[in-house]
């Protein structure tokens, strides 16, 4: 199957506003919320967990602070990629909300007008930017009591934030390693095909390594990393053995 294209250029949806000469679109009632309301219980949940002595009042307080670091950070490295779209002249098409989120809308993935090293540029944006942000957040980590609040939403803020500093340069279509790892390969010398067909193979590699890592996370108790590690090594071996294609 291909991978579901999250906006047409002749789809009929609202614009509500812009971001770096981006316009933020909406389409039909996708828009609504689902992501925020769906975080504020998992991080709730979460902070019950990590810290039982805590009042239900309390934990979901906590919880509605930490999913707004959690998502916001999601938010901000998506218009870090807008941002260096506008930067270098070659502004994304759209960026569309669902269910709360944003999601970055190119039309013409393969766009000519567009040169490797500026397909490679807009796609550092996000990572650049959580990495840029996260000394910031440990800094300010120092000046927090463990078992706070602040010290639960400062540790929510930092992980989110390695987090797509870091995963979200795995080589995989549809987050930013894909892009990179593929106009890195056409800027030196080879066609958009042979890089796509490179790209797979790499997703193969990568993906019987992040399986693997999920089953000793597993095997060690840390369910999280796991889920996580094997939800990325799913996506990978589906990329590589052509389950899923971009347009």
């Amino acid at each position: 199957m291909k991978k579901p294209t999250v906006l047409e250029s002749t789809d009929d949806a609202t614009i509500i506003g812009r971001a770096f000469g981006t316009p933020l679109v909406v389409k039909g009632i996708t828009w609504f919320p689902v992501a925020e309301l769906i975080a504020w219980g998992i991080m709730t949940w979460v902070a019950g967990l990590r810290h039982p002595g805590w009042d239900w009042r309390k934990q979901i307080g906590t919880g509605a602070l930490t999913s707004i670091l959690v998502l916001g950070s999601e938010w901000c490295h998506n218009l870090a990629h807008a941002g260096a779209a506008r930067l270098i002249g070659k502004p994304m098409d759209a960026m569309r909300v669902a269910w709360g989120m944003p999601l970055v809308v190119y039309y013409n993935l393969n766009d000519q007008n567009v040169t490797p090293r500026q397909h490679i540029t807009r796609a550092f944006g996000g990572p650049l930017f959580n990495a840029a942000v996260l000394p910031f957040i440990l800094l300010f980590r120092r000046f927090t009591r463990k078992g706070s609040v602040a010290r639960e939403v400062v540790d929510t803020a930092a992980g989110m934030n390695l987090f797509l500093c870091t995963a979200s340069l795995l080589p995989i279509p549809g987050i930013d390693g894909g892009p990179i790892l593929k106009w890195s390969l056409v800027d030196s010398g080879r066609s958009v095909a042979e890089a796509d067909d490179l790209v797979k193979k790499a997703d193969l590699i990568v993906g019987a390594g992040l399986g693997a890592a999920a089953g000793l996370a597993m095997k060690r108790r840390r369910k999280l990393l796991g889920a996580l590690l094997g939800m990325f090594a799913a996506l990978a071996l589906a990329v590589g053995f052509g389950l899923i294609k971009e347009d």
